[in-house]
């Protein structure tokens, strides 16, 4: 569909209007509060400011997004396949609607404390509650496509934490004779680059999985209930980048507190070490086909990064309130999810 086509159809079919506008509201508070992520350290550490940082973010969004669908689109496929509502696709499109409804109130309560959630996880959650209130019971669950959000969440978890442990003591063997002074101004210009790989990566999994819900969607609003296969266009790449920046210039400077400041002070070599490591899982995740949370995957380097100089730098209260957020986002959006199902459906 092109882009000019979609705007005919958004004007002329009113459910496919308001599918939009909500997915969109989904996209824009996944850079409200999840996008900052990617940027946190290098603003932290004042390598770049935060407008520059929201542009670069915005960008290797993108960037992440066209290049990785090229290369390998499995992660989107795996999201449009967790759940299936079913062969209505009037009843489905409102249960799709109270998923994205529900991830939105989840990540604006999340924002307001400045606990940086899952949108990945809440997204996944949201969808699978609104295909329980539909399906009646866990018959709308794709198990399969489900245990690979299972390796997903322990993937980001151990190996986020283990690479950014891993990296910060090599990074500091092999500086550990250069002058500071020259080490700072290096990585500073190293973070830049950093920050850059990890928005690219953050396009490259967060991206997918919101466009191919948005394609569900728009499935779904012209009745096309049982698609089994898509191709992202490129205009839709475009609108999600975009609404994803403009969510994080608004809103996201809480989250870069609370991940690039709150939890450790990181020093500049601290913040490319956690960065790379980061991006680094995630292209492993990528490559594999495996949806991973770019929020855990940063959060826990960045936990690992602390900890390789010494566990007190880590502000072990700030991490208490990000697990307990994790591990409230599955069962607490979800159960939103199947509640605003139910309420929706009962109402149209």
């Amino acid at each position: 569909m092109t882009f000019m086509q979609f705007i005919s159809d958004l004007i002329a079919n009113p459910a496919l209007m308001i599918t939009a506008l909500l997915t969109m509201g989904v996209i824009f508070v996944n850079g409200w509060t999840d996008a900052p992520n990617a940027i946190a350290t290098c603003v932290s550490t004042r390598a770049i400011g935060p407008r520059a940082a929201i542009i670069m973010a915005a960008v290797f969004n993108f960037f992440g997004v066209l290049v990785m669908t090229l290369i390998n689109a499995t992660v989107a496929q795996t999201v449009y396949n967790m759940v299936d509502f079913g062969g209505d696709s009037h009843d489905a499109l409102i249960a799709l609607c109270a998923a994205l409804f529900a991830i939105v109130v989840w990540a604006t309560a999340a924002w307001y404390f400045g606990i940086p959630t899952s949108e990945s996880h809440a997204l996944i959650a949201g969808i699978s509650g609104a295909a329980i209130a539909l399906q009646g019971g866990l018959g709308g669950i794709n198990g399969a496509e489900w245990v690979k959000v299972v390796y997903g969440l322990g993937l980001s978890t151990a190996l986020g934490f283990g690479s950014g442990w891993a990296t910060a003591k090599l990074t500091a063997f092999i500086f550990r004779g250069f002058d500071r002074r020259k080490t700072t101004k290096f990585f500073r210009g190293a973070q830049i680059g950093g920050g850059a790989a990890m928005a690219f990566m953050h396009g490259a999994q967060d991206g997918q999985k919101f466009m191919s819900v948005f394609l569900l969607g728009m499935f779904l609003s012209k009745g096309q209930a049982n698609v089994d296969s898509f191709t992202i266009p490129l205009w839709l790449m475009l609108l999600c980048s975009l609404v994803m920046a403009i969510g994080t210039s608004i809103g996201g400077y809480r989250i870069i507190k609370a991940v690039g400041m709150d939890m450790v002070r990181l020093e500049t070599y601290q913040g490319f070490s956690a960065d790379l490591a980061a991006a680094g899982c995630l292209l492993l995740s990528s490559l594999s086909g495996i949806p991973v949370s770019t929020t855990h995957t940063k959060t826990t380097a960045i936990m690992g990064v602390g900890a390789a100089k010494r566990l007190s730098s880590v502000n072990w209260g700030v991490v208490k309130e990000m697990v307990a957020a994790w591990i409230l986002t599955f069962p607490g959006c979800g159960l939103i999810g199947l509640l605003m199902a139910r309420l929706f459906i009962w109402l149209f």
